[in-house]
C-alpha cells in the first residue's frame, strides 16, 4: 500500500523533485541511470508507465486521489503518494492542471541510433532543435503521422524535459528516439549511419536545388530520413550538402517557411503515407 502524505506547504521537501530541481539537475548527465524526469497529467503519466518507465512518488490533486489518479496508484506499486490542493500544483506548474497529477520517474535507458533504425521505414533527424515545446510538438505529429523513429543531434532539447513530455502528450515514450553523438557524430557518421541501413536522406531546405515536399521521388524511397534544422537558421550547409535531396514545402502568399514544428508535421503527413 503506497503511503499517502498530505502537503500543504508548497516549501516543503518532499516537493523538491517537483518544484525546485532544474531540468539539468533531474537529467543527472554524470550519473544518467539515476536521471529522473516528471510526468504531468494521467494521459503522459498512463503513456510513460505503458512504456515501462519506472515511478518514484507521485503528486496529486487530493481530490482525485480516490478518482482519476486511483488506477494508476494500482499500477505504481509501493512509492509515496504526496497529495496537495490546487493552490499548492499552480505554484509547482505556474497554471492549472486538468485533473492534476504529477509522477516522478525514473529515466529510461538510453537506445542507440541503429537498434531504432533497423527496422524502420521513416524516421525524423533533428538538428540543433532547442525549443523544448517545438521538440514535443514535434513528437506528437511524429507518433500521429507514421514516423517510425526520431533521432536528435546532440545539442537538441531533451525530449524528456517537462514541458517536451507535456506538449507531445507523452508521445516522446511511443516513438523510438537516440542521441546521434559519440561515434556517430552528425553529420558525417550520422549520414553515413543513415546510408548503410539503407536511408535515403531528404533535408527539409530553402535551397535553390530543392525539390518540392510531393516529388514522386521521394514517394518511391523505400526508407528515408526526413532532416529538419534549428528554429530560425535552418539546417547547417555540411548537412544540406551530405544529404541526397533538398526538399522544400510549396508556399504561397510570399511565405518562405514554417516554425520547425509545423514544418514536420506538414513533411510527415506527406512522406510519412508511402
Amino acid at each position: 500500500m503506497s503511503e499517502r502524505i498530505r502537503i500543504t506547504d508548497y516549501h516543503a521537501p518532499e516537493l523538491d523533485v517537483y518544484a525546485r530541481l532544474r531540468e539539468v539537475q533531474l537529467l543527472n548527465r554524470h550519473e544518467p541511470q539515476k536521471g529522473i524526469f516528471i510526468a504531468e497529467s494521467p494521459r503522459v503519466i498512463e503513456r510513460a508507465l505503458d512504456a515501462g518507465c519506472v515511478p518514484l512518488s507521485f503528486l496529486s490533486e487530493e481530490k482525485y486521489v480516490e478518482k482519476e489518479a486511483k488506477e494508476l496508484l494500482k499500477r505504481c506499486g509501493d512509492i509515496p503518494v504526496y497529495t496537495a490542493e490546487m493552490e499548492v500544483l499552480v505554484q509547482i506548474t505556474g497554471y492549472k492542471l486538468t485533473r492534476g497529477m504529477l509522477c516522478a520517474m525514473r529515466r529510461p535507458p538510453l537506445l542507440k541510433a541503429e537498434e531504432i533504425c533497423a527496422g524502420a521505414r521513416r524516421v525524423a533527424v533533428l538538428e540543433n532543435v532547442v525549443n523544448p515545446t517545438n521538440i514535443g510538438a514535434i513528437f506528437r505529429s511524429a507518433a500521429a503521422l507514421n514516423i517510425d523513429a526520431v533521432l536528435l543531434t546532440s545539442d537538441c532539447s531533451d525530449p524528456l524535459y517537462r514541458r517536451s513530455v507535456r506538449v507531445s502528450m507523452g508521445t516522446v515514450f511511443q516513438v523510438p528516439w537516440a542521441w546521434l553523438d559519440g561515434k556517430d557524430a552528425w553529420p558525417g557518421e550520422g549520414v553515413t549511419l543513415l546510408h548503410r541501413l539503407g536511408f535515403c536522406t531528404a533535408a527539409m531546405a530553402l535551397t535553390d536545388d530543392a525539390i518540392a515536399l510531393d516529388d514522386p521521388c521521394l514517394r518511391e524511397k523505400e526508407k528515408l530520413a526526413v532532416v529538419l534544422g534549428t528554429e530560425g537558421e535552418g539546417l547547417a550547409a555540411d548537412t544540406m550538402a551530405e544529404c541526397d535531396y533538398r526538399v522544400r514545402i510549396p508556399m504561397a502568399r510570399g511565405v518562405d517557411s514554417l516554425n520547425v514544428a509545423a514544418a514536420s508535421a506538414v513533411a510527415f503527413w506527406e512522406l510519412g503515407k508511402y
